[in-house]
């Protein structure tokens, strides 16, 4: 199995969000993924979440949160990205077909808590993580994240 990892994340998303959906690569859907966070552009996630994905959050430790559907996953992933107390950044990418692995850092404001994160992390200023994505037809269908906790 090969992997192709993606150094630049951002750079291929203003090519791919012109794309339709179906049309787009593993690579271009996550680029687009990795830019809604990035850039703080919750609208780049509303073509890319599929009516079945199934997403669970990385916290509460050790089971997450698991949401179901379009609704509840684009809900989660944009509020997200317009959190302005988290910062993220894509440190490696790899794709394998319609498999990706995302591995990020997130960096939080000193003091504030994020509820997707959760009290353990109120003292923390930064944290790893993984997401493990599945694309289908140029949309989200599975992602799981894992986090490194307090």
């Amino acid at each position: 199995m090969s992997t192709t990892p993606h150094a630049h994340p951002e750079s291929a998303a203003d090519n791919a969000n012109t794309a339709p959906a179906g049309t787009r690569s593993t690579a271009e859907v996550i680029d687009l993924f990795n830019a809604a966070f990035t850039k703080r552009a919750p609208e780049l996630l509303d073509d890319l979440v599929h009516e079945d994905c199934v997403m669970v959050s990385v916290q509460p430790a050790p089971e997450g949160t698991r949401y179901e559907g379009l609704d509840a996953c684009l809900g989660f992933w944009r509020a997200l990205a317009l959190d302005l107390n988290t910062t993220f950044t894509p440190t490696d990418v790899y794709v394998f077909g319609d498999r990706a692995v995302i591995k990020w850092r997130v960096a939080f404001q000193p003091g504030e808590v994020n509820e997707v994160f959760g009290d353990a992390h109120a003292d923390s200023v930064w944290m790893l993580g993984v997401n493990l994505m599945e694309i289908r037809d140029g949309r989200i269908v599975e992602a799981l994240g894992y986090g490194k906790t307090p």
